[in-house]
């Protein structure tokens, strides 16, 4: 019997949720810096936690890529 989720169809399955993720998680963050997308009674560091995203988001995919590269 073959095991779960190592199959091609798995594998791009996984790559397109993760990419979703990531541009989901882009498109708050930079919606949030824009001022797009505000949050009631935190205005004044809804910027601070837009950048917070970005990084951590950036920061994310490249050390997804360098573990994947290992």
């Amino acid at each position: 019997m073959a095991k779960k989720g190592t199959g091609t169809l798995s594998i791009l399955i996984n790559i397109a949720i993760w990419l979703t993720g990531v541009l989901v998680s882009l498109a708050v963050g930079f919606g949030m810096v824009n001022g797009v997308l505000n949050i009631p009674y935190i205005s004044p560091i809804v910027p601070v936690a837009g950048w917070i995203v970005v990084i951590l988001t950036l920061t994310s995919v490249v050390l997804a890529i360098i573990d994947k590269v290992r």
